[in-house]
């Protein structure tokens, strides 16, 4: 039995939103109802002149001086809490890319651990994006990211630990731009790593790890940049993962 065709099903229509037999019965519809064939057609132009004006802008990271105003209120707030608020405006900005605000009561290099176990949080779980640029285009996006944060990236191999990469996106601190690079591995766990412009420069590449709310951290700080692995994986899972990075990222 074919129920009646409303405006939400229209809307849903246009956003491909319908499943397959349902998308059949609009369809049948709309060849029989000209008027809201036309309505669609109009939702549907305004879709991609919406797109045409301002996917570019998708790319860019939200101005500092908008994050610095908003953050000072945020870190008011419970960790879970600020975690849940990242999440929320994450599913609707996606790609904008965010940062955190460095805490000043956190010793540094701790902010490091603390902005990419969030960055983890907020990120991680997501099924249908989980990065702006996937790992079948790893040589465009090491090459953006590099040139965005300011300095020659690289995403680490972990095949041999079982994790691949994603892919990777652009966040946005109160130091610059942010890179995060997720990886994955067969049974669905993920990891990330977050570099980003160090709050004072170091030139002690010292191996630190903490644990942020169940997310384990290993971070660094190597001259001008701060390196964070973050991951809810077993811990000396997590420690192989970090140190594979830290070798490749430094050398060592």
């Amino acid at each position: 039995m074919t129920h009646p065709v409303r405006e939400d099903d229209l809307h849903a229509y246009v956003d491909g939103a319908l499943s397959d037999a349902r998308r059949i019965e609009v369809e049948a519809w709309l060849a029989a109802h000209p008027e809201d064939a036309a309505r669609v057609r109009a939702w549907v132009m305004q879709n991609q002149a919406l797109h045409a004006a301002f996917d570019g802008v998708l790319n860019e990271p939200l101005p500092i001086d908008l994050i610095r105003a908003a953050r000072r209120r945020l870190f008011r707030a419970p960790w879970r809490a600020i975690a849940a608020i990242l999440a929320l405006a994450a599913s609707g900005l996606t790609g904008y890319g965010i940062g955190l605000k460095t805490d000043q009561s956190i010793p540094a290099p701790r902010y490091l651990a603390r902005d990419a176990a969030i960055a983890h949080a907020v990120f991680s779980p997501e099924a249908r994006h989980p990065v702006e640029v996937d790992a079948a285009h790893a040589a465009h996006l090491v090459s953006w990211l590099s040139k965005r944060v300011g300095t020659p990236l690289k995403a680490p191999d972990f095949g041999a630990l079982g994790f691949h990469l994603l892919g990777g996106r652009l966040l946005a601190g109160d130091t610059g731009a942010v890179a995060q690079f997720m990886y994955q591995n067969a049974g669905g766990q993920r990891v990330t790593l977050y570099v980003r412009r160090a709050v004072v420069a170091n030139r002690e590449t010292a191996f630190r790890h903490v644990t942020e709310h169940g997310i384990e951290v290993f971070y660094w700080i190597d001259r001008d940049f701060g390196y964070a692995l973050a991951g809810q994986i077993a811990h000396p899972d997590m420690e192989k993962l970090a140190d594979a990075a830290y070798r490749q990222l430094t050398g060592a």
